[in-house]
């Protein structure tokens, strides 16, 4: 009997993801950073729903993003400090680098338990190279956060974390799309903005 392929919608997961982010951009402009960051809160903790409804699943990033979101967001309000919800990215780019990194030095692909859905016929080769291209691309992230945070004004990061982090994190994925095919992906799958869309970083 047939196994059946764990449903994914690669569009809905990056409106989760990027959905809460826009939300706390607009609510902030024009509500005000308190507003804001209550915005984003809320947001966060919907789309935690809508993807445990509409998917059927919550991802690791998606939970981790809203726990960080839930905590650095209290801080921000309580303290009326921005600087709270700006080291949130930080964070979490940190973690998934550590784990990553950790997981090849002891021989495992952790994205394989990730996103296996999304690159049917992957080989292990195809996974070490995919875990450890995104272990450097989430170190350079967090790297970027800090320097931003320590140069830009808050509006300015803002800005940059929603739409040029958005937009470096669809290339990136992009990118490595010719590699996977080296290694076994099965080019009948559906290689559109909904498999990328699986295959970015968490935007919260």
């Amino acid at each position: 009997m047939a196994q059946t392929k764990p449903a994914h919608n690669g569009t809905l997961s990056l409106a989760l993801d990027f959905g809460p982010l826009l939300a706390f951009f607009l609510s902030y402009k024009f509500l005000g950073m308190i507003a804001g960051t209550a915005v984003f809160m809320a947001a966060i903790a919907v789309a935690v729903i809508v993807s445990k409804v509409k998917l059927g699943k919550v991802s690791p990033m998606l939970w981790l993003s809203a726990m960080l979101v839930l905590f650095f967001g209290s801080l921000t309000i309580y303290f009326r400090d921005e600087k709270f919800i700006q080291l949130k990215p930080t964070i979490i780019y940190s973690f998934f680098a550590l784990m990553l990194f950790a997981g090849l030095l002891r021989g495992k692909s952790l994205l394989k338990y990730l996103l296996q859905a999304a690159y049917d016929g992957l080989t292990d080769e195809g996974w070490r190279k995919l875990s450890r291209n995104w272990a450097v691309f989430f170190l350079f992230m967090a790297i970027a956060n800090e320097a931003m945070r320590a140069t830009m004004t808050f509006d300015t990061w803002l800005a940059i974390k929603v739409w040029g982090v958005t937009i470096v994190s669809v290339l990136f994925a992009a990118a490595n799309i010719p590699m996977l095919m080296r290694h076994g992906l099965d080019i009948g799958a559906k290689l559109d903005s909904e498999e990328i869309g699986e295959t970015t970083p968490p935007q919260g």
